[in-house]
């Protein structure tokens, strides 16, 4: 029941929190600006240009997808970190906690006030998705679902990382981290340049980066029937538990730090 409070109380500040207003609208802004382009293809679609047309369009959704799942990332990471130095800044917390309320209970609100607001973001980017290649003249072949779950474990894992992190860093060096890390893990091949350094350093990174890449619904997302493969459950399966592993260990961690944390305003 105290978890339950301050999640709803949590994810109905986010509900009023400028910068989150400010997220939605550039979401907003995005989706209207890529409207006209695929509009157009759509527009010169003909019986022998069809499949070029499939391709184009798949190209344009990818670019949009992309930009606006990576802003979900540093949305996720923004709620978690902000959440959560907010309330130690104003001094809040200290009321909170004197209630009868263990700090563990406290995160594990906050957490999941947080992933609330994502699970609304991860249909919005799926709504946005279907949309767009709706208005390319195409559609998706693939589950919903699997659109709904990826984002979603990719946002609870940076969502944890953030909330470790601002048990000991400002919301704006936890962005700062969270944004390298969201850009390089899914373009540096990680495996290839480790290549030469010892078994156990590769081990490390592997352990300690979320390989995000595993993550990406890219893999097996496409819009053209004759490019389908199958990709069987257990590979879902895999993947997903893996990012929810992931993002309970920091989450784990982030709460073992944070039963050490001065409570106090900085």
């Amino acid at each position: 029941m105290k978890v339950r409070t301050i999640a709803f109380a949590t994810f109905g500040g986010f509900l009023r929190n400028k910068v989150i207003i400010l997220f939605c609208s550039l979401f907003l802004c995005v989706v209207l600006l890529m409207m006209f382009p695929l509009l157009g293809f759509k527009a010169v679609t003909n019986a022998s240009n069809i499949e070029n047309m499939q391709g184009m369009v798949l190209n344009e959704i990818t670019i949009v997808m992309s930009m606006v799942s990576g802003f979900g990332s540093l949305l996720a990471a923004w709620a978690a970190a902000d959440s959560l130095a907010g309330e130690i800044k104003s001094g809040t917390i200290l009321a909170v906690m004197a209630r009868p309320l263990r700090r563990w209970e406290f995160l594990a609100g906050k957490y999941l006030g947080v992933l609330m607001l994502m699970v609304i973001y991860a249909f919005a980017l799926v709504g946005v998705a279907s949309l767009l290649a709706w208005l390319g003249g195409q559609r998706f072949q693939t589950s919903l679902w699997t659109l709904v779950a990826y984002p979603f474990v990719r946002y609870a894992i940076w969502a944890a990382i953030a909330m470790l992190l601002a048990t000991v860093l400002h919301p704006i060096f936890v962005i700062a981290v969270v944004a390298v890390l969201a850009t390089l893990i899914p373009m540096v091949p990680f495996v290839t340049a480790l290549s030469r350094f010892p078994n156990w350093l590769r081990l490390a990174v592997h352990l300690i980066l979320p390989l995000t890449d595993v993550l990406s619904e890219q893999r097996f997302l496409t819009i053209t029937r004759a490019a389908l493969k199958p990709f069987p459950w257990t590979s879902h399966l895999t993947a997903l538990a893996y990012g929810l592993d992931y993002a309970l260990v920091c989450f784990l961690l982030a709460v073992m730090v944070f039963q050490y944390r001065n409570l106090s305003r900085d």
